[in-house]
């Protein structure tokens, strides 16, 4: 069982950058489909980037398109979030996943286990 662990949240203004990072533990995280989902005050969990296991292909929610960016790096069993242009209302608690299934835009499914999320906060 994979286990999963984000870092690099914080505080940064609207229109700037930030990236956030999830370990891996375990020796099957290359076979994952790894995701970034956000969540808000309020708000349900949704899904932000995904990036296939096979082939690396990515997949974004609409809104963070072009601003947004997720990579791995499987010899570090990290994924990474590139978040540029960021707006206030990319306020959440950023969660990543690890998912048997890679759906493109729509997400990664049959997710296997989850990290503790991480705070990025843009102020105005």
């Amino acid at each position: 069982q994979v286990q999963l662990e984000e870092s690099g949240g914080g505080l940064v203004q609207a229109g700037g950058s930030l990236r956030i990072s999830c370990a891996a533990s375990g020796r099957t995280f290359s076979i994952y489909a790894m995701g970034w989902f956000r969540q808000a005050p309020g708000k349900e969990r949704e899904f932000v980037a995904g990036i296939s296991g096979r082939d690396g292909s990515t997949g974004y929610a609409d809104s963070v398109k072009g601003r947004f960016s997720i990579s791995r790096d499987n010899a570090k069993n990290t994924v990474y979030l590139q978040m540029n242009s960021l707006k206030p209302e990319d306020t959440a608690v950023y969660y990543c996943a690890a998912g048997r299934a890679y759906l493109g835009n729509r997400g990664i499914g049959f997710v296997d286990a989850w990290g503790q999320g991480t705070l990025v906060t843009v102020s105005s």
